[in-house]
């Protein structure tokens, strides 16, 4: 029987967090949803967690795959829902009136509908509070957090699924091409979604390389006129660019520096028109 929300959770060898996701959707106040889980053949004690709650599960799955996209594709396929939420083992939906809070705001006019994220970091909570318009720029500095979107199912069948050669950056690659390229209307919410747990793969700075490759690919894919807005981008968010823009947020900083860029270019040869 169809839904109007799917919850869609992976996990491989993460069963204490598994659990909290199972204890964190199972507490909903709101009835019209479903809860997919697709595991990757953990050997931890996951598949235990699962057998322990599958009489409360409307799909379940443990079986090997070729990594986190091809498991988050499996979920999308077995999904009933009108609109996705991947909320991953270890992720939390932020209280228990969450769905039922959103579930008010679905009306059904938006592709993707988006909330804030609480994201668990070692040294505390920090809210992300996400802009209401979004543009191409937003998406080359950030991303929209995966758990807390509600994606409308027949998007990923009308342009495509998640891109399974990716190890990082699938879920940005869709949000940038069906919201910026295909323009598929969204929606802010102005609700705090999920407690998100940064330990994840994209979180680690160790894949901040990765990551940057991942995007340029996209980029010379979809959007080859972008690439040095992209590199632009990038160089402003160095340290040296970081500097820069708060330098000229003052304006006697920004005036003195202005002064010293016209003395350097002084110095540098003329490029012709």
């Amino acid at each position: 029987m169809s839904k109007l929300i799917s919850v869609i959770t992976i996990n491989l060898n993460n069963k204490t967090g598994l659990q909290k996701t199972i204890n964190s959707v199972l507490r909903q106040t709101y009835p019209d949803f479903e809860f997919i889980i697709i595991d990757g053949n953990s050997t931890d004690g996951s598949k235990h967690v699962i057998e322990s709650n599958k009489k409360k599960l409307s799909y379940y799955i443990s079986e090997p795959d070729k990594g986190i996209y091809n498991a988050m594709n499996k979920g999308i396929t077995a999904a009933n829902g009108k609109y996705l939420l991947f909320l991953n083992s270890g992720d939390l939906l932020n209280d228990a009136t969450t769905l039922e809070r959103v579930s008010e705001n679905l009306c059904g006019k938006f592709g993707i509908y988006y909330g804030n994220a609480n994201y668990l970091e070692t040294n505390g909570e920090i809210i992300r509070t996400y802009p209401s318009t979004l543009s191409f720029s937003f998406f080359l500095q950030q991303n929209l957090s995966h758990q807390a979107s509600f994606i409308e199912k027949k998007l990923f069948y009308t342009f495509f699924l998640y891109n399974e050669t990716y190890k990082i950056v699938s879920d940005w690659e869709f949000f940038i091409y069906t919201i910026c390229k295909e323009n598929v209307l969204y929606k802010h919410l102005d609700l705090v979604i999920c407690k998100y747990n940064t330990l994840g793969v994209s979180s680690s700075n160790n894949n901040q390389l990765l990551m940057n490759n991942e995007r340029q690919k996209t980029l010379k894919k979809y959007f080859p006129l972008f690439i040095d807005d992209y590199k632009f981008s990038n160089e402003l968010n160095t340290k040296r660019g970081k500097q820069f823009i708060l330098i000229k947020t003052h304006a006697i900083g920004w005036k003195l520096l202005k002064g010293f860029m016209n003395l350097i270019l002084l110095f540098l040869p003329k490029k012709e028109r």
